[in-house]
């Protein structure tokens, strides 16, 4: 009933009652339908159905590249889908706005609520079943656990999730940067309510890369909203790493090949022989540091690599890289940098994750022509431009972008959209726990940048020890952004999280496999701690402790 007070107790007890009344699937339907009574003026229903049991969840290409959730072999449990927009407006440019939403209620119920993060620029809403976002995890997503899930396009509304055109429009840049959670949260919790006759007992917030940092921004600007955090991959300081993009494309580009007409080509200018001479020789020269030989780096901090060993001596050969090339993987691994010198974005670590396929895809790309298609390329013009500088840029050339003048332009959003506070006592203190992981090969978000600022993290916190009572985080060597890359990429932090939150079960170590190592299992260790083999079968977990470094 438009108009109404969704959250008045007669109308909220009225709905849980005849929701909760035996049936079928005609009842079923009936009861979802329902909930279209709590919609309002500043609240649009658009759906409300009843979901049988055994649906499959809708393919969707893109959503691994960029979330990290592959979409999920599971057939879905019997459940209600609920999708509308919170606060419909009209923008700056006459351009219509709202916060979209999809929120799944399954039958049977077990008393959480789960927030499941976007990626990209958001804009589109994913379907709403808790896939864990790692694209190689086969663990059962939280709709399947009785979750109720919740997601969001964060504000807006685009043709897909690179459309930054949003990024024009003030309240379009503060919905997407950290107000569209906490409106989504307490609409959820709501419809959660007046679903089920109670509200969640516990609330979880889940994502990777730009729903990782939506993750973060979860527990820093909404304390009191969340129990529990999985952060993947968090592009936790994405301003300056739009800004590394940036830099790393001209810095790319300038060692690569032209064609006939002079232009340059950029997936040529390291080719995958040239990635995979470089990814081996980062393998002789750290992977026998953890203890073992198995084409991994676990030692992490103890990998010492410089690819000048690399050089040719004469012209350039399959063994070897060229000077411009060389310079062209120093520029780029040691971060972005403004005209004196100083970091504009961190460096990178040497792993060799960095020959695979998901590193490539956003650095370099495979397009054998002079336009290119790495992501770095074809994504940051629009994220970098559109919604990270002000004013805002349109048909922004990154070739173009000069690291004294137009760094700073990124500041205003950056001070709305980094999660980069280390105060966080409001959400310790109700109990919240958060769990962080990275892949040491993401080309998109420095693993080095994240354990910077843990360091931060732990030195205004009481430092290591004290940290590790409430947030952890865990680094997969090889694993490029959200999945991908020589690593075992198949772990559940899910669970994990859940059992810290709710029976005080530190997490020790994650155990991980992945298609990379068929038959393989290692700990995925808390920070500072790498594994290192102990002895016995070296394809077990149990053969390896979390050690420090």
């Amino acid at each position: 009933m438009p108009g109404q007070d969704a959250g008045h107790p007669l109308l909220a007890g009225a709905l849980a009652l005849s929701l909760l009344a035996p049936g079928g699937a005609a009842l079923a339907q009936d009861a979802c339908a329902a909930l279209t009574a709590l919609a309002r003026p500043d609240l649009r229903i658009t759906r409300a159905e009843a979901v049988p049991a055994g649906t499959l969840p809708t393919e969707n290409p893109g959503r691994a590249a960029l979330t990290g959730a592959a979409r999920s072999a599971a057939a879905l449990p019997a459940h209600c889908v609920v999708e509308g927009m919170i606060g419909p407006r009209t923008g700056a440019e006459g351009a219509s706005f709202g916060t979209g939403f999809q929120l799944r209620l399954p039958q049977e119920w077990n008393g959480r609520l789960l927030f499941q993060g976007g990626g990209g620029q958001d804009g589109v809403i994913n379907e709403a079943v808790g896939a864990i976002p790692v694209s190689g995890s086969t663990a059962r997503p939280a709709l399947n656990r009785g979750y109720a899930v919740v997601s969001t396009d964060s504000g807006h509304q685009g043709r897909d999730s690179s459309d930054s055109s949003f990024g024009t429009d003030q309240q379009a840049r503060i919905d997407h940067a950290y107000a569209s959670i906490g409106t989504v949260s307490r609409e959820a919790r709501r419809v959660v309510e007046a679903r089920y006759g109670r509200g969640p007992e516990r609330a979880y917030f889940m994502g990777c890369s730009n729903g990782g940092r939506s993750a973060m921004m979860a527990a820093q600007r909404f304390p009191t909203e969340f129990d529990g955090i999985v952060a993947g991959n968090p592009g936790f300081r994405l301003s300056r790493a739009a800004i590394g993009q940036a830099w790393d494309i001209q810095a790319l580009t300038a060692a690569a090949p032209r064609d006939a007409e002079g232009r340059p080509v950029l997936a040529n200018a390291l080719t995958p022989a040239d990635m995979n001479l470089l990814g081996g020789a980062i393998l002789k020269a750290c992977d026998a540091a953890d203890g073992l030989e198995d084409g991994v780096v676990e030692a992490m901090s103890r990998c010492r690599f410089d690819p000048a060993a690399l050089r040719c001596a004469g012209e350039k050969n399959e063994s070897c890289l060229t000077d411009a090339q060389l310079g062209a993987l120093d520029r780029v691994f040691s971060g972005a940098k403004d005209g004196q010198g100083r970091a504009l974005y961190a460096g990178w670590p040497w792993d060799p994750g960095i020959a695979s396929p998901g590193w490539r895809a956003w650095k370099l790309g495979t397009s054998g022509s002079a336009r290119p298609n790495a992501r770095s390329a074809t994504l940051t013009p629009g994220s970098l431009g559109l919604y990270f500088m002000t004013p805002p840029v349109r048909d922004l050339d990154l070739l173009a972008f000069d690291f004294d003048r137009d760094a700073p332009r990124t500041a205003g959003t950056g001070a709305i959209n980094d999660p980069v506070a280390t105060l966080l006592s409001t959400f310790t203190a109700r109990g919240g726990r958060m769990i962080v992981f990275h892949g040491n090969a993401d080309p998109v978000f420095s693993a080095d940048d994240l354990r910077a600022y843990w360091r931060d993290l732990a030195r205004d916190n009481g430092g290591d020890g004290a940290l590790a009572g409430w947030a952890r985080l865990f680094t997969v060597p090889g694993m490029t952004h959200c999945g991908g890359g020589p690593a075992l990429d198949d772990f559940d932090p899910l669970s994990a999280i859940e059992a810290w939150v709710e029976r005080g079960e530190a997490p020790e170590r994650l155990v991980a496999r992945g298609n990379a190592f068929p038959g393989r299992s290692r700990p995925l260790c808390p920070h500072p701690q790498e594994a290192r083999y102990t002895g016995g079968d070296p394809q077990a977990a149990e053969s390896f402790a979390c050690q420090a470094p």
